[in-house]
Protein backbone atom coordinates (compact mmCIF):
# COMPACT_ATOMS: atom_id res chain seq x y z
CA UNK A 1 0.00 0.00 0.00
CA UNK A 2 2.57 2.22 1.10
CA UNK A 3 6.75 2.14 0.29
CA UNK A 4 9.07 4.47 1.58
CA UNK A 5 11.38 6.76 -0.68
CA UNK A 6 15.10 5.63 0.25
CA UNK A 7 17.57 8.46 0.92
CA UNK A 8 21.00 9.33 1.12
CA UNK A 9 23.18 10.31 3.85
CA UNK A 10 26.13 9.46 6.29
CA UNK A 11 25.18 6.86 8.94
CA UNK A 12 25.72 6.70 12.21
CA UNK A 13 29.09 4.54 13.07
CA UNK A 14 28.33 1.28 13.78
CA UNK A 15 31.55 0.44 15.98
CA UNK A 16 31.89 -3.25 14.46
CA UNK A 17 34.34 -5.48 16.52
CA UNK A 18 34.27 -4.16 19.81
CA UNK A 19 31.96 -5.62 23.49
CA UNK A 20 29.27 -4.08 24.68
CA UNK A 21 29.96 -1.39 27.73
CA UNK A 22 28.63 -2.07 30.87
CA UNK A 23 26.24 0.56 30.44
CA UNK A 24 24.95 -1.00 27.02
CA UNK A 25 24.15 -4.14 28.44
CA UNK A 26 22.05 -2.26 31.39
CA UNK A 27 20.24 -0.35 29.17
CA UNK A 28 18.29 -2.36 26.56
CA UNK A 29 20.86 -5.06 25.63
CA UNK A 30 18.13 -7.98 26.10
CA UNK A 31 14.97 -6.03 24.81
CA UNK A 32 13.17 -6.89 22.25
CA UNK A 33 14.63 -4.37 19.61
CA UNK A 34 18.25 -5.99 20.23
CA UNK A 35 16.83 -9.86 20.14
CA UNK A 36 17.49 -9.60 16.42
CA UNK A 37 21.16 -9.32 17.15
CA UNK A 38 23.37 -11.86 16.10
CA UNK A 39 26.02 -13.19 18.36
CA UNK A 40 29.24 -13.15 17.36
CA UNK A 41 28.41 -10.07 14.27
CA UNK A 42 28.49 -6.88 14.59
CA UNK A 43 27.60 -5.13 18.42
CA UNK A 44 25.87 -2.15 19.18
CA UNK A 45 27.35 1.65 19.02
CA UNK A 46 27.81 3.20 21.78
CA UNK A 47 24.94 5.25 22.89
CA UNK A 48 26.84 8.59 21.33
CA UNK A 49 24.56 11.26 19.75
CA UNK A 50 23.89 9.81 16.02
CA UNK A 51 25.28 12.23 13.09
CA UNK A 52 23.39 14.99 12.40
CA UNK A 53 25.48 15.72 9.37
CA UNK A 54 23.57 16.01 6.08
CA UNK A 55 20.27 14.65 6.28
CA UNK A 56 21.51 10.83 7.11
CA UNK A 57 19.89 8.55 9.20
CA UNK A 58 21.65 6.36 11.21
CA UNK A 59 20.85 2.46 10.84
CA UNK A 60 19.59 -0.01 13.93
CA UNK A 61 21.93 2.03 16.27
CA UNK A 62 22.39 0.98 20.08
CA UNK A 63 19.50 2.16 21.44
CA UNK A 64 16.98 -0.26 23.32
CA UNK A 65 13.01 -0.01 23.57
CA UNK A 66 13.06 0.03 27.48
CA UNK A 67 11.60 2.48 29.72
CA UNK A 68 15.55 3.45 30.69
CA UNK A 69 16.10 3.69 27.45
CA UNK A 70 13.35 6.32 26.51
CA UNK A 71 15.24 9.42 27.17
CA UNK A 72 17.24 8.62 25.15
CA UNK A 73 17.45 11.12 21.90
CA UNK A 74 17.68 9.53 18.58
CA UNK A 75 16.97 11.09 14.52
CA UNK A 76 14.88 8.26 12.92
CA UNK A 77 12.57 8.36 10.00
CA UNK A 78 9.05 6.89 11.35
CA UNK A 79 6.98 5.65 8.61
CA UNK A 80 3.25 4.10 8.82
CA UNK A 81 1.88 1.60 5.65
CA UNK A 82 -2.11 1.29 6.61
CA UNK A 83 -5.25 0.73 5.45
CA UNK A 84 -6.60 4.59 5.85
CA UNK A 85 -8.48 6.06 3.00
CA UNK A 86 -6.94 7.97 0.64
CA UNK A 87 -10.20 9.85 -0.51
CA UNK A 88 -10.17 11.36 2.71
CA UNK A 89 -13.56 9.31 3.61
CA UNK A 90 -13.88 6.82 6.43
CA UNK A 91 -13.47 3.54 4.55
CA UNK A 92 -10.15 2.75 6.21
CA UNK A 93 -9.88 -0.75 5.04
CA UNK A 94 -8.78 -3.37 2.78
CA UNK A 95 -11.22 -5.79 1.24
CA UNK A 96 -9.89 -9.37 0.37
CA UNK A 97 -12.03 -11.68 -0.89
CA UNK A 98 -11.70 -15.32 -1.44
CA UNK A 99 -8.49 -16.51 -3.26
CA UNK A 100 -7.39 -13.28 -3.05
CA UNK A 101 -4.19 -11.26 -1.66
CA UNK A 102 -3.57 -8.25 -0.05
CA UNK A 103 -0.68 -5.90 -0.01
CA UNK A 104 -0.71 -4.26 3.80
CA UNK A 105 3.11 -2.86 3.22
CA UNK A 106 5.67 -2.46 0.79
CA UNK A 107 8.72 -0.56 1.91
CA UNK A 108 11.70 0.09 -0.23
CA UNK A 109 15.45 0.45 0.93
CA UNK A 110 16.68 -0.64 4.26
CA UNK A 111 14.55 -0.01 7.98
CA UNK A 112 12.81 -2.29 10.74
CA UNK A 113 9.52 -2.80 11.35
CA UNK A 114 8.49 -2.48 14.78
CA UNK A 115 4.73 -2.92 15.35
CA UNK A 116 1.77 -4.64 13.32
CA UNK A 117 -1.99 -4.09 14.18
CA UNK A 118 -5.13 -5.91 12.52
CA UNK A 119 -8.41 -6.30 13.52
CA UNK A 120 -10.66 -8.41 10.65
CA UNK A 121 -14.23 -8.85 10.34
CA UNK A 122 -16.78 -9.57 7.48
CA UNK A 123 -17.71 -8.12 4.68
CA UNK A 124 -19.65 -6.27 5.05
CA UNK A 125 -18.30 -5.68 8.84
CA UNK A 126 -21.80 -5.85 10.42
CA UNK A 127 -21.46 -10.19 9.10
CA UNK A 128 -19.48 -12.69 11.15
CA UNK A 129 -16.91 -13.91 8.68
CA UNK A 130 -17.21 -17.73 8.06
CA UNK A 131 -15.95 -20.10 11.00
CA UNK A 132 -12.12 -20.18 11.65
CA UNK A 133 -11.26 -17.45 9.36
CA UNK A 134 -8.18 -16.82 11.30
CA UNK A 135 -6.99 -20.00 10.21
CA UNK A 136 -8.17 -19.39 6.77
CA UNK A 137 -6.19 -16.20 6.22
CA UNK A 138 -2.65 -16.59 6.14
CA UNK A 139 0.23 -13.90 7.31
CA UNK A 140 3.39 -13.68 5.27
CA UNK A 141 6.25 -11.74 5.09
CA UNK A 142 9.41 -11.06 2.75
CA UNK A 143 12.94 -9.72 3.29
CA UNK A 144 15.29 -8.32 1.20
CA UNK A 145 13.77 -9.32 -2.14
CA UNK A 146 13.46 -12.98 -1.20
CA UNK A 147 11.18 -15.30 -3.01
CA UNK A 148 10.00 -17.37 -0.52
CA UNK A 149 8.35 -15.94 3.16
CA UNK A 150 9.84 -15.87 6.46
CA UNK A 151 6.83 -15.61 7.83
CA UNK A 152 4.14 -18.28 6.79
CA UNK A 153 1.39 -18.40 9.71
CA UNK A 154 -2.26 -18.20 9.97
CA UNK A 155 -3.14 -15.10 11.11
CA UNK A 156 -4.85 -16.08 14.15
CA UNK A 157 -2.33 -18.37 15.55
CA UNK A 158 0.56 -15.92 14.84
CA UNK A 159 -0.75 -13.19 17.20
CA UNK A 160 -0.18 -15.51 19.72
CA UNK A 161 -3.95 -18.00 20.48
CA UNK A 162 -4.64 -20.75 18.69
CA UNK A 163 -7.91 -23.01 17.34
CA UNK A 164 -9.02 -19.80 15.10
CA UNK A 165 -10.08 -18.37 18.55
CA UNK A 166 -9.47 -15.02 20.29
CA UNK A 167 -9.06 -13.86 23.44
CA UNK A 168 -7.95 -10.71 25.54
CA UNK A 169 -4.18 -11.47 26.52
CA UNK A 170 -1.17 -9.33 26.96
CA UNK A 171 2.71 -10.57 26.27
CA UNK A 172 5.72 -8.18 25.24
CA UNK A 173 6.03 -9.34 21.48
CA UNK A 174 2.27 -10.27 21.09
CA UNK A 175 -1.05 -8.92 22.35
CA UNK A 176 -4.35 -9.33 21.68
CA UNK A 177 -6.39 -6.13 22.36
CA UNK A 178 -10.22 -5.42 23.21
CA UNK A 179 -13.15 -5.99 22.33
CA UNK A 180 -12.77 -10.07 22.84
CA UNK A 181 -9.01 -10.27 21.59
CA UNK A 182 -10.18 -8.95 17.79
CA UNK A 183 -7.26 -6.22 17.70
CA UNK A 184 -3.90 -8.00 17.26
CA UNK A 185 -0.63 -6.59 18.13
CA UNK A 186 2.78 -7.64 17.24
CA UNK A 187 6.03 -5.70 18.56
CA UNK A 188 8.91 -7.75 17.21
CA UNK A 189 11.40 -6.07 15.60
CA UNK A 190 11.88 -7.10 11.67
CA UNK A 191 14.91 -5.51 10.39
CA UNK A 192 15.59 -5.76 6.81
CA UNK A 193 18.24 -4.02 4.08
CA UNK A 194 16.54 -4.26 0.96
CA UNK A 195 13.09 -3.58 1.08
CA UNK A 196 10.00 -5.68 2.72
CA UNK A 197 6.42 -6.89 2.03
CA UNK A 198 3.68 -8.11 4.07
CA UNK A 199 0.74 -10.12 2.94
CA UNK A 200 -2.54 -11.45 3.91
CA UNK A 201 -3.83 -14.06 1.70
CA UNK A 202 -7.49 -15.47 1.78
CA UNK A 203 -8.35 -18.66 1.55
CA UNK A 204 -11.44 -18.96 2.81
CA UNK A 205 -14.25 -20.55 0.99
CA UNK A 206 -16.95 -18.41 -0.17
CA UNK A 207 -16.84 -15.12 2.22
CA UNK A 208 -14.79 -11.61 1.75
CA UNK A 209 -13.30 -10.07 4.70
CA UNK A 210 -12.20 -6.48 5.39
CA UNK A 211 -9.47 -5.77 7.11
CA UNK A 212 -7.78 -3.29 9.16
CA UNK A 213 -4.16 -2.55 9.46
CA UNK A 214 -1.19 -0.68 10.55
CA UNK A 215 2.36 -1.17 9.98
CA UNK A 216 4.61 0.92 11.42
CA UNK A 217 8.28 0.88 10.71
CA UNK A 218 11.41 2.84 10.70
CA UNK A 219 13.70 3.89 7.22
CA UNK A 220 17.39 3.88 7.44
CA UNK A 221 20.05 4.98 4.84
CA UNK A 222 21.42 1.72 5.10
CA UNK A 223 21.37 -1.87 7.95
CA UNK A 224 24.26 -2.89 9.47
CA UNK A 225 25.94 -6.18 9.72
CA UNK A 226 25.24 -8.78 12.33
CA UNK A 227 21.12 -8.21 12.21
CA UNK A 228 19.07 -11.23 11.48
CA UNK A 229 16.03 -11.52 9.96
CA UNK A 230 12.54 -12.59 11.50
CA UNK A 231 10.96 -15.68 10.72
CA UNK A 232 7.85 -18.06 12.00
CA UNK A 233 6.85 -20.60 10.95
CA UNK A 234 3.12 -22.48 11.89
CA UNK A 235 2.99 -26.19 12.02
CA UNK A 236 0.70 -29.04 13.28
CA UNK A 237 0.15 -32.62 13.72
CA UNK A 238 -2.98 -33.94 13.79
CA UNK A 239 -2.90 -36.40 16.01
CA UNK A 240 0.58 -36.86 17.08
CA UNK A 241 1.63 -40.84 16.81
CA UNK A 242 1.16 -42.05 20.31
CA UNK A 243 0.61 -45.65 21.54
CA UNK A 244 -2.61 -47.83 22.76
CA UNK A 245 -2.52 -48.28 26.67
CA UNK A 246 -2.99 -51.64 26.69
CA UNK A 247 -3.23 -53.16 30.27
CA UNK A 248 -1.31 -50.54 31.63
CA UNK A 249 -3.15 -48.43 34.19
CA UNK A 250 -4.28 -44.74 33.57
CA UNK A 251 -1.47 -43.46 35.43
CA UNK A 252 0.86 -46.31 34.12
CA UNK A 253 0.37 -45.37 30.94
CA UNK A 254 0.19 -40.94 31.45
CA UNK A 255 2.98 -40.81 33.89
CA UNK A 256 5.01 -43.77 35.17
CA UNK A 257 5.63 -46.44 32.48
CA UNK A 258 7.65 -45.99 28.97
CA UNK A 259 11.32 -44.14 27.69
CA UNK A 260 12.33 -41.86 25.42
CA UNK A 261 16.29 -41.86 25.20
CA UNK A 262 16.02 -40.42 21.46
CA UNK A 263 13.98 -37.49 21.03
CA UNK A 264 12.87 -39.68 17.97
CA UNK A 265 9.46 -39.27 17.41
CA UNK A 266 9.09 -35.67 19.19
CA UNK A 267 6.59 -33.28 17.76
CA UNK A 268 8.72 -30.49 15.93
CA UNK A 269 8.30 -26.94 16.50
CA UNK A 270 10.98 -25.58 14.83
CA UNK A 271 13.43 -26.86 12.74
CA UNK A 272 16.06 -24.48 10.87
CA UNK A 273 19.51 -24.17 9.35
CA UNK A 274 21.94 -21.23 9.41
CA UNK A 275 23.24 -19.19 12.19
CA UNK A 276 20.70 -17.68 14.63
CA UNK A 277 18.41 -17.59 17.58
CA UNK A 278 15.17 -18.96 18.35
CA UNK A 279 12.82 -16.33 20.55
CA UNK A 280 9.66 -18.58 21.89
CA UNK A 281 6.67 -20.41 20.36
CA UNK A 282 2.93 -20.86 20.61
CA UNK A 283 1.76 -24.30 21.26
CA UNK A 284 -1.87 -25.45 20.99
CA UNK A 285 -3.15 -28.68 22.19
CA UNK A 286 -6.07 -30.38 21.61
CA UNK A 287 -6.73 -33.16 23.92
CA UNK A 288 -8.55 -35.74 21.75
CA UNK A 289 -8.53 -38.70 24.78
CA UNK A 290 -12.06 -39.55 25.49
CA UNK A 291 -11.82 -41.06 29.19
CA UNK A 292 -13.73 -40.28 32.70
CA UNK A 293 -10.19 -41.35 34.13
CA UNK A 294 -7.45 -37.90 35.16
CA UNK A 295 -6.72 -37.18 31.17
CA UNK A 296 -3.72 -34.69 31.61
CA UNK A 297 -1.99 -33.71 28.51
CA UNK A 298 1.10 -33.05 29.31
CA UNK A 299 4.30 -34.55 30.78
CA UNK A 300 5.99 -34.69 27.42
CA UNK A 301 9.95 -33.01 27.63
CA UNK A 302 10.90 -30.21 25.52
CA UNK A 303 14.01 -30.85 23.75
CA UNK A 304 16.06 -28.92 21.73
CA UNK A 305 18.80 -30.02 19.60
CA UNK A 306 21.45 -27.27 18.89
CA UNK A 307 23.77 -27.81 15.82
CA UNK A 308 23.14 -31.42 15.15
CA UNK A 309 23.86 -32.82 18.52
CA UNK A 310 23.08 -35.83 19.53
CA UNK A 311 20.60 -36.78 22.12
CA UNK A 312 20.66 -36.22 24.99
CA UNK A 313 20.74 -32.50 24.06
CA UNK A 314 22.19 -29.55 25.29
CA UNK A 315 18.79 -28.18 26.69
CA UNK A 316 16.57 -31.08 28.06
CA UNK A 317 13.32 -30.41 30.02
CA UNK A 318 10.77 -31.55 32.72
CA UNK A 319 7.45 -31.21 31.08
CA UNK A 320 5.45 -29.12 29.02
CA UNK A 321 3.47 -27.14 32.04
CA UNK A 322 7.47 -26.63 32.90
CA UNK A 323 8.78 -25.14 29.76
CA UNK A 324 6.21 -22.74 29.75
CA UNK A 325 6.60 -21.76 33.22
CA UNK A 326 3.97 -22.69 34.87
CA UNK A 327 3.82 -25.84 37.29
CA UNK A 328 1.44 -29.06 38.69
CA UNK A 329 -0.54 -29.86 35.57
CA UNK A 330 -2.01 -25.86 35.30
CA UNK A 331 -5.80 -25.04 34.32
CA UNK A 332 -5.53 -21.40 34.85
CA UNK A 333 -5.43 -18.88 32.52
CA UNK A 334 -2.51 -16.45 32.77
CA UNK A 335 -0.56 -13.75 30.94
CA UNK A 336 2.81 -12.16 31.48
CA UNK A 337 5.45 -11.00 29.43
CA UNK A 338 7.27 -14.06 28.38
CA UNK A 339 4.71 -17.06 29.19
CA UNK A 340 1.28 -17.67 29.48
CA UNK A 341 -1.61 -20.14 29.23
CA UNK A 342 -4.17 -18.33 27.15
CA UNK A 343 -6.55 -21.20 26.82
CA UNK A 344 -6.72 -23.69 29.65
CA UNK A 345 -8.97 -26.30 28.87
CA UNK A 346 -12.09 -27.50 29.63
CA UNK A 347 -12.89 -29.85 32.57
CA UNK A 348 -10.07 -32.65 33.02
CA UNK A 349 -8.17 -30.89 30.71
CA UNK A 350 -10.50 -31.88 28.05
CA UNK A 351 -10.70 -29.82 24.48
CA UNK A 352 -8.46 -26.81 23.16
CA UNK A 353 -5.66 -25.52 25.11
CA UNK A 354 -2.91 -22.98 24.21
CA UNK A 355 0.41 -21.56 25.52
CA UNK A 356 3.20 -19.32 24.81
CA UNK A 357 6.19 -18.86 26.25
CA UNK A 358 9.16 -16.20 24.17
CA UNK A 359 13.06 -16.13 24.89
CA UNK A 360 13.60 -12.41 25.11
CA UNK A 361 15.55 -12.35 27.99
CA UNK A 362 17.17 -15.83 26.82
CA UNK A 363 17.03 -16.57 23.29
CA UNK A 364 18.58 -20.01 22.52
CA UNK A 365 21.21 -19.30 19.69
CA UNK A 366 22.66 -21.99 17.13
CA UNK A 367 25.70 -21.68 14.45
CA UNK A 368 24.48 -24.03 12.09
CA UNK A 369 21.07 -25.48 13.28
CA UNK A 370 18.50 -26.16 15.75
CA UNK A 371 15.41 -28.86 16.26
CA UNK A 372 12.95 -27.82 18.79
CA UNK A 373 10.95 -30.33 19.78
CA UNK A 374 8.39 -31.84 22.78
CA UNK A 375 6.95 -34.92 23.51
CA UNK A 376 2.80 -35.23 22.90
CA UNK A 377 2.69 -36.83 26.57
CA UNK A 378 5.31 -39.21 28.49
CA UNK A 379 7.33 -41.00 26.27
CA UNK A 380 5.31 -39.74 23.50
CA UNK A 381 2.49 -42.06 24.35
CA UNK A 382 -0.45 -39.94 23.98
CA UNK A 383 -2.37 -38.76 20.26
CA UNK A 384 -3.40 -35.87 20.84
CA UNK A 385 -3.90 -32.84 17.80
CA UNK A 386 -0.39 -30.39 18.29
CA UNK A 387 -0.07 -27.30 16.12
CA UNK A 388 2.20 -24.24 16.62
CA UNK A 389 4.02 -21.25 16.01
CA UNK A 390 8.20 -20.94 16.54
CA UNK A 391 9.84 -17.28 16.08
CA UNK A 392 13.28 -17.08 15.45
CA UNK A 393 16.06 -14.78 14.46
CA UNK A 394 18.75 -16.17 11.42
CA UNK A 395 20.92 -15.22 8.74
CA UNK A 396 19.57 -15.89 4.84
CA UNK A 397 18.72 -17.74 3.17
CA UNK A 398 16.57 -19.59 5.38
CA UNK A 399 15.68 -23.31 4.75
CA UNK A 400 12.37 -22.70 2.74
CA UNK A 401 8.99 -23.96 4.18
CA UNK A 402 5.48 -24.50 3.41
CA UNK A 403 2.24 -25.00 5.08
CA UNK A 404 -0.85 -27.35 5.34
CA UNK A 405 -3.96 -27.28 3.13
CA UNK A 406 -6.57 -25.21 4.37
CA UNK A 407 -8.49 -27.94 4.83
CA UNK A 408 -5.86 -29.48 7.13
CA UNK A 409 -5.77 -26.23 8.63
CA UNK A 410 -9.37 -26.32 10.55
CA UNK A 411 -9.45 -26.65 14.46
CA UNK A 412 -11.67 -29.59 15.42
CA UNK A 413 -14.79 -29.06 16.96
CA UNK A 414 -15.38 -28.85 20.89
CA UNK A 415 -17.90 -28.69 23.40
CA UNK A 416 -18.83 -25.62 25.07
CA UNK A 417 -15.48 -25.83 27.60
CA UNK A 418 -15.19 -23.98 31.01
CA UNK A 419 -12.75 -23.89 33.68
CA UNK A 420 -15.57 -24.73 36.53
CA UNK A 421 -13.91 -24.57 39.63
CA UNK A 422 -15.03 -28.22 40.30
CA UNK A 423 -13.23 -29.09 37.75
CA UNK A 424 -9.93 -27.71 38.90
CA UNK A 425 -11.09 -28.92 42.35
CA UNK A 426 -11.55 -32.49 40.75
CA UNK A 427 -7.63 -32.05 39.30
CA UNK A 428 -6.12 -31.04 42.12
CA UNK A 429 -7.82 -33.86 44.18
CA UNK A 430 -6.02 -35.91 41.75
CA UNK A 431 -2.69 -34.26 41.77
CA UNK A 432 -2.82 -34.61 45.29
CA UNK A 433 -3.45 -38.78 45.14
CA UNK A 434 -0.45 -38.79 42.67
CA UNK A 435 2.00 -36.99 45.03
CA UNK A 436 1.38 -39.38 47.95
CA UNK A 437 2.16 -42.31 45.22
CA UNK A 438 5.28 -40.87 44.22
CA UNK A 439 6.87 -38.76 47.25
CA UNK A 440 4.82 -40.54 49.52
CA UNK A 441 3.38 -37.28 51.29
CA UNK A 442 0.43 -34.68 50.44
Amino acid sequence: MTSGKKETGRRAGTNRGEKMTRRQLLTGGTTLAFVAGLAGKATPATATEPSREGKGVGGYGDVGSSLRDLPRLRSSRRRRASSWDKSGGNDDRLTIGPGETATLAEVQGAGCINHVWITVGGDPPSETPEPDFLRKLLLKMYWDGEEEPSVLAPLGDFFGVGHARTLNFFSAPLQMSPDDGQALNCFFHMPFADGARVEVTSELESDGVVLYCYVDYEEFDELEEGLGRFHAQWRRENPTEGVEQGDESNLEFLLFKGENTSGQGNYTILEAEGKGHYVGCVLNVHNLRETDEWNWYGEGDDMIFIDGEAWPPSLHGTGLEDYFNTAWTPQEEYSSPYHGITLGGGENWSGQISYYRFHVEDPVTFEESIRVTIEHGHANKRSDDYSSVAYWYQTEPHKPFSILAVEQRIPGSVEEESTSSAGISIGGRLLGAIRRVVFGSG
